[in-house]
């Protein structure tokens, strides 16, 4: 992916991880459709700031029309409700997969007419630590990017023939809003996004950005107990 040519449209753009890809983004020579559902959200200077919301598909379908000219697309918009799938809210639980699933899905049908149009072209989802495992009380979450990675992997074989790079980039708690009050060790958000984009750049089809993330992925061999050990003690 030659990011410094690029057009690139970022979901989610107006905090965390989403402001962070768009900040190095424009660092390293793209120009920069910076998206989220209330674009006067947006503060980054020198990005294009434009409405999308992954869950409305006019919303969706209007910035595609606005951005016919994207090549790199970064699937970032993400929710954490903190739902437990057997007592929480269904309702909470289904905003998680629309999100992070079905709006991933929306976004990238939407944008791949584009990608072509560019010779192929990029996308990045990015999933989680918890697409590879789960936590007791966040199952609503765990399991919406659970979908998203497997999204990724169809997209990736789907996209292939138009010649368009699909990356998933997997990462554990990071300094972002999202995990603000939680009191454990995060990743810094610019550490994990120049990864992501030196992924990009030499043509990675994953990125695994911290350390857990990496055992989160080599335990997927074994026993579900011993890649939930740690969380989950047997009954």
């Amino acid at each position: 992916m030659d990011i410094e040519n690029a057009t690139a449209l970022v979901t989610g753009a107006n905090r965390g991880l989403g402001r962070e890809f768009a900040r190095q983004l424009l660092a390293r020579g793209a120009r920069v459709h910076a998206t989220a559902r209330d674009p006067r959200t947006v503060d980054l200077p020198g990005v294009e700031p434009l409405r999308l919301d992954v869950t409305d598909q006019r919303s969706v379908d209007l910035a595609a029309a606005h951005a016919p000219d994207v090549s790199l697309l970064v699937n970032n918009a993400g929710i954490a409700t903190l739902t437990d799938l057997l007592t929480g809210d269904l309702d909470r639980a289904r905003e998680e997969m629309d999100v992070h699933y079905w709006g991933t899905l929306r976004v990238t049908r939407a944008f791949a007419p584009a990608l072509a149009r560019a010779g192929g072209g990029a996308v990045v989802n990015v999933l989680s630590v918890l697409s590879f495992r789960t936590y007791p009380g966040n199952g609503a979450y765990a399991a919406a990017k659970a979908a998203q990675w497997s999204l990724t992997h169809s997209t990736r074989l789907a996209l292939a023939a138009q010649g368009t790079q699909v990356l998933g980039a997997h990462l554990s708690s990071t300094d972002t809003d999202m995990m603000a009050g939680w009191d454990v060790p995060k990743n810094d958000p610019a550490d994990v996004v120049r990864a992501v984009l030196d992924g990009l750049a030499a043509g990675a089809d994953e990125v695994l950005a911290d350390e857990e993330t990496r055992e989160a992925k080599r335990l997927l061999a074994g026993p579900p107990a011993q890649l939930h050990a740690a969380v989950a003690p047997r009954p």
